[in-house]
């Protein structure tokens, strides 16, 4: 996975350029890495001038991450830690910056924002820095006809054999894969809008209305989630999409797949409501709700359909 995450020039460019770019707000600073793995933003922020760098993470990376720092000279101005964020007891008061690739699929899945939240609370000077600091989820409508019949309606014959009960089991797990843009056939609207800066843990539950309108007649066998996050509170501003019509990034995009397609014509508009919430047995999960309305002139659909992403 770190691999793919190094990789994805997207993701890595841009934490690149947000740090690089902004060499005044580091230089002399206090660094968190949070949630680390092989150091590469903490190398970025001690080129930009960082005077020290602690960098925090959980996982046995973190012994390849030491081998990767000293091998570039960097092991006198990055302290790595092997630890869980709560657990943590830095050598100073505060710290001046922090940053972290907290981002999961669905923005929210498997997600470290909340350690993100517990680091900031509790070492962030006041008015420091956080990078990024703002980040939105969007939903938007598709068409999939014959990447749905592959996936979902597959288990109605395989080999001859009548598996439905696993399709009833696909329809409940969102796919993470590359969308096609040319299959979007609404437009997009945010259902969630974070401050990383402000935002408490109970912000990460929601419930969100939305409508969606069609720019063109055609089947939709499928809602569309992805996500972008900026570096506002910097000089030089910029940030990334995982949208279907942006550079591709590992996270793809979030796909709900409905049971029944639904026919609708340019201008037409769905109506609805999502609701996401972490799953009670396990808070890295996500259990996501569904409900929408739609009157059109070829079909009336009133829905509710419920979603595990695990």
């Amino acid at each position: 996975i770190h691999e793919e995450m190094l990789k994805d020039e997207v993701r890595t460019r841009t934490y690149q350029m947000a740090i690089l770019n902004n060499r005044q707000l580091f230089h002399g600073k206090t660094v968190l890495d949070v949630g680390c793995g092989t150091g590469i933003l903490s190398m970025f922020a001690v080129q930009a001038g960082a005077s020290h760098v602690y960098a925090v993470d959980c996982s046995s990376i973190i012994e390849q991450a030491a081998k990767i720092i000293k091998a570039n000279d960097y092991s006198d101005r990055i302290t790595l830690i092997q630890s869980k964020m709560e657990d943590v007891e830095l050598p100073v008061p505060h710290v001046d910056i922090i940053i972290s690739e907290w981002m999961g699929y669905f923005l929210l899945y498997e997600s470290m924002l909340n350690t993100v939240l517990y680091a900031r609370d509790k070492w962030l000077k006041p008015g420091g820095l956080i990078l990024p600091d703002k980040a939105v989820i969007y939903l938007s409508a598709v068409e999939q006809e014959q990447i749905k019949k592959e996936r979902i309606d597959f288990w109605e014959n395989v080999y001859g054999f009548d598996m439905s009960a696993l399709k009833e089991v696909a329809l409940l797990e969102p796919v993470v894969d590359v969308v096609d843009a040319d299959s979007v056939v609404t437009n997009a609207v945010p259902i969630l809008n974070i401050d990383i800066l402000t935002c408490t843990e109970e912000d990460l539950s929601f419930i969100t209305p939305f409508q969606l309108r069609a720019n063109r007649s055609d089947y939709i066998h499928a809602f569309v989630a992805f996500f972008e996050c900026a570096f506002t509170r910097i000089p030089k501003p910029l940030g990334f999409s995982t949208s279907p019509h942006s550079m591709y990034t590992h996270w793809k995009q979030t796909i709900f797949y409905l049971r029944d397609a639904i026919t609708i014509c340019e201008g037409e508009v769905i109506s609805g409501r999502i609701e996401c919430r972490s799953n009670k047995k396990n808070e890295r999960d996500l259990d996501i709700g569904l409900e929408f309305n739609f009157e059109g002139r070829r079909q009336n659909v009133n829905k509710r359909v419920e979603f595990r992403l695990r």
